[in-house]
């Protein structure tokens, strides 16, 4: 990866969708911040689809990215939750696109490996991982901004060729 290069991460979540935003610049990982929009189980999946994508639009605006990383669905409870699931990330894409940006997609093993160096790691392996690589006290983030920053370090290091072996 050459020049600056900016990323916002995306963990898509219907209740909570996470933000995490990185930069890169000749080696060097600078975080640029984070953030989350949480809605209502209780409200219309399309006013909570309309608070995702504003939410979504303020952080690019925001952190002005380069490229916006999204995690894909990889598993749900059950259909309604996967295709809730694929709203929210939607909606998000949807930002990414409108900004005129483009949109790398990271399966969670993938994130998972990249940052921790295997696909199966727990969600505190990975937090763990970013307060290492990132220097950030990872206590008082949610878990979702947490995994956006994530996969804001998983594209960079894909950007980089560093490919992690699954252990």
């Amino acid at each position: 990866m050459s020049g600056r290069v900016a990323v916002l991460g995306v963990d898509p979540g219907t209740i909570v969708t996470g933000f995490g935003a990185l930069s890169c610049q000749d080696g060097a990982i600078e975080v640029l911040g984070w953030g989350h929009v949480k809605t209502s189980p209780r409200s219309a999946i399309c006013d909570r689809l309309a608070r995702i994508h504003e939410e979504t639009v303020r952080q690019i605006a925001q952190h002005r990215p380069d490229i916006v990383a999204v995690e894909n669905v990889f598993q749900a409870k059950n259909v309604r939750s996967a295709l809730l699931l694929g709203h929210a990330r939607g909606v998000a894409i949807l930002a990414a696109a409108q900004a005129g940006l483009p949109v790398c997609e990271y399966a969670p093993r993938e994130v998972k490996r990249s940052v921790v160096g295997v696909g199966s790691a727990s969600k505190t392996q990975v937090a763990s991982m970013v307060h290492r690589l990132l220097g950030i006290d990872v206590e008082g983030l949610r878990e979702d901004e947490t995994d956006a920053l994530a996969v804001a370090l998983c594209h960079i290091h894909k950007s980089r060729g560093e490919r992690q072996d699954d252990r």
